[in-house]
């Protein structure tokens, strides 16, 4: 049977755009869609897509423009010939484009996550050639066009988390990595990297620590930041007040356990463990960067902070860590928000209509 999508993603690790793959793979199998995934032969993709029972097609992916990559995905291309190639970062774009250059061309459909700018002429050109960008936020959308890729290409869906019911053991868990039981935690799932900005959430936690003194900062996610990161936690005074818990596999135990939940980003496109926080209850505190104001209405379903502002996302976290009741009514609200527009059938139908579309 010859595939109707193929998902093309070539990151070697798991971030969020990597389950949004696998997401939306499995949402497109259980609709009847014939799909499989093209990814980095050796990923944690390619394994966690095969233990899903999902056609798995590992490619040699390195880098842009890798020609074994190009080369193996246009024979596949050719042998299977798919309806439509759907690429999931910048350079399953580019691989894509050659690969059907060289092959079958299939209707072309790019997914762009995040809200870094398109400086380069290659990058204009490689999304223009696309027949469809999906943008997952309204922000992503105009950063897009302000590089001039016509508005009419872009397609608004936003990226969807499954609904679940929170695990019990969090706290367990917490006190095994030295949270006090009794602790407040402010919580905080993201690679560290620097337009995470983990470093104003720290700074943030000073503030906090003076008003609220047995709250801790969890942070879950690994990257290059880790070691500075320590480091200014430590010159802040905040050495026992800071876990670095690393990468982890059990999040929906850990998460359901967070007094709050607290995203510092400087530039995010919309913020996959943000969604997981407001389906799960989470109350949750937030930067107003990129298109993270469309999921956190300010005062409704979370609180928002200006970029970079160590002191308002301060204020932010003590007024909900000092307050119950606004604790409950922001978790509440923001769950009613995922369920209304960031479950995964939300995105997996509007992902479909997209590909649909004559």
């Amino acid at each position: 049977m010859s595939l109707s999508v193929l998902h093309v993603d070539t990151a070697a690790g798991w971030r969020g755009g990597q389950n949004q793959v696998l997401l939306t793979a499995a949402g497109m199998a259980a609709r009847g869609r014939s799909t499989a995934i093209a990814c980095r032969r050796g990923g944690e993709l390619a394994a966690r897509a095969a233990s899903a029972a999902l056609p798995v097609r590992p490619l040699p992916f390195r880098g842009d423009l890798w020609p074994p990559a190009i080369l193996a995905l246009a024979r596949w291309l050719r042998r299977e010939a798919p309806a439509a190639l759907v690429l999931h970062d910048p350079h399953a774009v580019s691989a894509g484009l050659l690969a059907a250059r060289l092959a079958h061309r299939p209707r072309l459909v790019a997914v762009r996550r995040v809200d870094f700018p398109l400086r380069t002429a290659l990058s204009r050109r490689k999304y223009t050639a696309c027949d469809r960008i999906v943008v997952v936020s309204r922000a992503i959308g105009d950063v897009v066009a302000a590089a001039g890729i016509p508005r009419e290409r872009l397609r608004l869906v936003y990226e969807g988390v499954p609904d679940r019911v929170p695990l019990p053991g969090g706290r367990e868990i917490l006190v095994a990595l030295g949270v006090p039981e009794s602790a407040p935690v402010v919580g905080n799932v993201a690679a560290l990297t620097d337009h995470k900005d983990h470093a104003t959430l720290i700074d943030a936690m000073a503030l906090v620590r003076a008003r609220v003194p047995e709250a801790r900062l969890l942070i879950l996610g690994e990257g290059e930041r880790r070691s500075a990161l320590e480091a200014r936690a430590r010159d802040r005074g905040l050495a026992d007040r800071v876990v670095f818990a690393g990468f982890r596999r059990d999040l929906d135990r850990l998460m359901p356990a967070f007094s709050v939940f607290c995203l510092s980003s400087c530039l995010e496109g919309l913020g996959t463990s943000l969604l997981d926080a407001m389906a799960l209850g989470l109350p949750v505190v937030a930067t107003a960067a990129g298109g993270i104001p469309e999921a956190v209405e300010h005062g409704v379903t979370g609180c928002l902070a200006p970029v970079r502002d160590a002191r308002a996302l301060a204020e932010s976290l003590v007024s909900v860590l000092q307050d119950d009741a606004r604790r409950l009514s922001l978790g509440a609200a923001g769950r009613r928000r995922f369920l209304e527009r960031f479950t995964v059938d939300h995105m997996v139908e509007d992902t479909l209509r997209v590909l649909e579309e004559p």
